[in-house]
């Protein structure tokens, strides 16, 4: 009886030195103990158009988690033109994952446009697109200004802050 009283506190105490030390090593374990964070995701990003930066309010996908990689080394900066009277479209040098499903676009939407180019709309079309995310806060006349729709080429930065 006496050696069990001994060994019952030995015991707990070593359960949970290897509860605690199996969360250090494992990153779930980690990930939960920290609230679920996905440190590949951003929770807002960046672009940065005609001297406007407006802020992103990401997706969630891969093709997001792959950008935000590349974002956490260097911001990305490409020139960006209109097609179609209703985006801004540019190749950002790097090819992303591919999430397509079919998208009816509204001014705000940040697309992936075949895994290497980025379009900031400013109005409506409908096809297979990838979603990066939103720009949130401005009407679609407001978008037109800010991004300057129908002016030709312009400079775009993507960035994490």
């Amino acid at each position: 009886m006496n050696s069990r009283r001994k060994v019952l506190p030995l015991l707990a105490v070593l359960v949970a030195f290897s509860l605690s030390a199996g969360c250090a090593e494992n990153p779930g374990a980690a990930a939960i103990a920290g609230g679920g964070k996905n440190t590949e995701e951003a929770s807002e990003m960046y672009v940065t158009v005609t001297g406007n930066k407006l802020k992103i309010t990401p997706a969630h996908n891969s093709s997001v988690k792959a950008l935000v990689a590349i974002l956490k080394t260097d911001d990305i900066t490409y020139t960006a033109d209109d097609y179609g009277d209703f985006e801004k479209v540019g190749n950002i040098g790097h090819s992303l994952p591919r999430n397509d499903e079919s998208i009816t676009t509204q001014a705000g939407d940040v697309i992936l446009y075949q895994g290497n180019s980025i379009c900031l709309y400013y109005g409506t079309n409908s096809w297979n697109f990838t979603r990066i995310g939103k720009i949130e806060g401005y009407s679609a006349d407001e978008l037109c200004s800010l991004l300057g729709a129908g002016k030709g080429e312009v400079k775009v930065t993507l960035s994490l802050q």
